[in-house]
């Protein structure tokens, strides 16, 4: 089965989008299928580097059991070390998604449909990169500081990306408006 999903008001691979087109005044003369190809490889890209970001994270992570200290991790620096191993793979899996779909659609002419739902994946890569710095710096700090450190530091570091990966982004699309109706 197919999944659809459709273009909505928002930013498709760096782009601002309004339905199935982008806005008329971009200072583009483009079709929509060069439009979406120009939107596919911005995702892609926009993709590798969170690939990059999480295979780092996974290698330090896999790393660990391999360390003579990591025998001497309680119960619950033990959960935090193998949910952040699961959070790892299904992030990897999150960012790899976008390119198997992209395998298993290809030349059937549903560009628009593969950029819309490879845009939403990548939200979600991004939400499980967060996740994932905050739960590797909450370990690390756990082990070598304290618990309540680790909670800190995993708890402020969280609170952070919020900041920079969602209200940032919210408020420069609320100015970018704002300056286009004056």
């Amino acid at each position: 089965m197919l999944l659809r999903v459709p273009l909505v008001s928002g930013f498709c691979g760096g782009v601002p989008m309004t339905g199935p087109v982008a806005p008329k005044n971009d200072g583009r003369d483009e079709s929509l299928a060069e439009r979406m190809d120009r939107n596919w490889a911005e995702l892609l890209q926009e993709l590798r580097v969170l690939q990059t970001g999480v295979q780092i994270l996974a290698g330090f992570l896999l790393t660990l059991p391999f360390q003579s200290r990591f025998e001497t991790l309680d119960d619950y620096q033990t959960r935090l070390y193998l949910a952040n191993v699961v959070l790892a793979a299904l992030t990897t899996a999150t960012i790899l998604l976008p390119v198997s779909v992209h395998r298993r659609l290809f030349q059937q002419g549903l560009k628009e449909t593969l950029v819309s739902s490879a845009d939403l994946i990548a939200k979600f890569s991004l939400a499980g990169v967060g996740l994932l710095s905050a739960g590797t710096t909450s370990l690390i700090f756990d082990v070598t500081v304290s618990r309540t450190a680790g909670v800190i530091a995993g708890v402020g570091l969280l609170a952070v990306l919020v900041l920079l990966l969602v209200l940032v982004p919210a408020w420069i699309r609320r100015r970018a408006r704002k300056e286009e109706s004056l």
